[in-house]
């Protein structure tokens, strides 16, 4: 096993033409730091000022691509975050046209979070949110000459921003390319599952990773083991769960989380745009049934152990 740093550069585009920053073998163990999905625009911001103009060209920095001696299509490689740790600070906003809820919030909004705490941030006066860092996008370059975005994700992986794939989680990634071209970025400090808003704790980090290839398995799609409970010191408390129900899941999240949002507002007097803010990075989506036809069930669980 050899441990690597990995170098500084970025790039932005899903594509096999970019030139290997590294190669490596397997069982070989990664550090890096990358930057936010917004590629540090808002370091300086301070909540209630003016917003600095989106450059949309420096979206989604991603660290790689790596290459991994003997990964061929057909392979899986393996991906276990070791540890990892942010630089302070982070953001959560969402802009006119983006997220689950566009029509209900057409201004774009940022709150900046002060991270310096470690372990947890406080939102405004009514929560304190545990951290669990992990990177929103994880993924073997797709077998394309043509520049993909990094959203969609796809069969590859990409930005999936899966909230449990934080450290000591095993993420499996189908090899679609030779040398598998592993790329990742988009780091977060927490995320609800849904990520409502369009944005999580949006937060550079600092982490190490091991890769491992797997020239026994197959998979068509990623999958992840995770090292034990989920939600660990968080479900203690229990939660308040609001419904949303109809024939179209993505219509009953939207219901959901308005009724969410509706409820945040009512009992701890917030804002709505803080309110959604407090949804994307706390607050679990869940299918609760896809078998009573025509009608389907999405939940929207708020742990009660980050209110104060």
């Amino acid at each position: 096993m050899t441990h690597y740093e990995v170098p500084q550069v970025y790039n932005r585009l899903w594509t096999t033409e970019h030139e290997p920053v590294l190669h490596i073998g397997s069982g070989d163990t990664l550090s890096f730091d990358v930057l936010d999905a917004a590629d540090g625009l808002y370091r300086d911001y301070e909540n209630g000022g003016p917003l600095p103009e989106r450059d949309p060209s420096r979206a989604y920095p991603l660290r790689g691509p790596i290459m991994v001696a003997d990964a061929q299509p057909g392979d899986v490689l393996e991906i276990e975050p070791l540890e990892f740790s942010t630089m302070g600070w982070g953001w959560t906003g969402f802009r006119p046209g983006a997220g689950l809820l566009p029509e209900d919030f057409a201004e774009p909004f940022v709150y900046k979070w002060d991270l310096t705490a470690g372990d947890t941030a406080t939102f405004l006066d009514v929560a304190d949110i545990a951290l669990r860092p992990f990177l929103g996008v994880l993924g073997c370059t797709p077998d394309t000459r043509e520049g993909l975005g990094v959203m969609p994700p796809g069969h590859f992986g990409g930005n999936m921003d899966i909230r449990d794939s934080t450290a000591g989680t095993k993420v499996y990634l189908p090899v679609q390319v030779e040398g598998a071209r592993l790329m990742f970025g988009d780091p977060h400090a927490a995320q609800g599952d849904g990520e409502v808003c369009v944005s999580a704790i949006e937060a550079p980090l600092e982490g190490t990773l091991k890769v491992s290839l797997h020239k026994d398995r197959r998979i068509s799609a990623p999958q992840f083991r995770t090292p034990g409970p989920l939600r660990s010191g968080i479900e203690d408390a229990g939660y308040y769960a609001t419904t949303g129900i109809g024939p179209d899941l993505m219509e009953a999240s939207r219901d959901a989380v308005r009724a969410m949002i509706d409820y945040l507002v009512a009992e701890y007097k917030l804002e709505p745009r803080h309110a959604y803010v407090l949804c994307s990075v706390v607050v679990d989506l869940k299918i609760s049934e896809v078998v009573d036809a025509p009608n389907w069930v999405v939940s929207a669980y708020l742990p009660l152990s980050v209110m104060r």
